[in-house]
């Protein structure tokens, strides 16, 4: 099985702009992102994610997500959960701002005292939820989490937000019938296997089929179309990493 980059979870805010709750996920997200957990967490730029973004797309597929949406109509955990899968995890700003008796935030370019403290508690919140799904535990009075033995976060340098469309996951498209499919992971296995001495024969048409539907859905009605491609593109993998005298 592949090695993959240190796991992290990805951060994809709402982008309405039609309600201060909207701006809200958008400033709680940021703080999280380059204040909070800067170390654990990359942004999902939702936008790129509905376009097609592969590297946001692939990355949601690997690792897991925080869905912060600003009204219960939750475009953004809908978006991730049809393109790539259900989030790990949700906030929705209008429930949280309920639950904690907040005045209803107001502003779109600047939020009102109510809005600025809806920011923090959801921030709160989500750093929270960011700890809890990579089995980490926030020590408040010290600062830091208490499994690390790093430079105090008082002494650490301010980190700037990063995009998970750069966060290492490799993706390569294949010709499965005249058809592209994008499939990520795959550089990686083929990496793996040809290290492992691996031959691109029949014997190995299992072994990569299922090591591919491990981070890929592959129908099984498919399954032969699917075979046929990966061994076709890791023959070809094969022949130009070969060794040269």
């Amino acid at each position: 099985m592949p090695e993959l980059p240190r796991k992290k979870v990805g951060i994809v805010a709402c982008s309405g702009e039609e309600l201060a709750e909207g701006t809200v996920t958008r400033l709680a997200a940021l703080k999280v992102l380059e204040q909070l957990r800067p170390d654990n967490t990359v942004t999902i730029c939702l936008p790129l994610f509905l376009a097609g973004g592969e590297g946001d797309r692939a990355f949601a597929r690997f690792y897991p997500t925080v869905a912060i949406d600003g009204c219960d109509k939750r475009c953004a955990a809908r978006a991730t959960e049809m393109y790539s899968a259900k989030p790990a995890a949700s906030v929705v700003v209008t429930e949280l701002v309920a639950e904690s008796g907040l005045d209803q935030p107001v502003g779109l370019r600047r939020l009102n005292d109510a809005g600025l403290q809806a920011v923090d508690i959801t921030a709160a919140r989500i750093a929270g939820m960011v700890d809890l799904l990579l089995d980490r535990h926030w020590n408040r009075r010290a600062g830091g989490f208490v499994d690390e033995s790093s430079t105090p976060a008082e002494a650490q340098t301010p980190i700037g937000a990063t995009c998970s469309c750069g966060s290492g996951i490799p993706v390569q498209t294949v010709d499965v019938r005249g058809t592209g499919v994008t499939l990520v992971g795959l550089p990686l296995i083929f990496q793996q296997l040809h290290e492992a001495g691996r031959q691109p024969e029949g014997s190995l048409t299992r072994d990569l089929l299922e090591t591919v539907r491990i981070y890929n859905p592959i129908p099984f009605d498919g399954e032969a179309d699917y075979a046929k491609a990966l061994l076709r593109e890791y023959a070809a993998y094969c022949a130009e990493h070969e060794v040269r005298p």
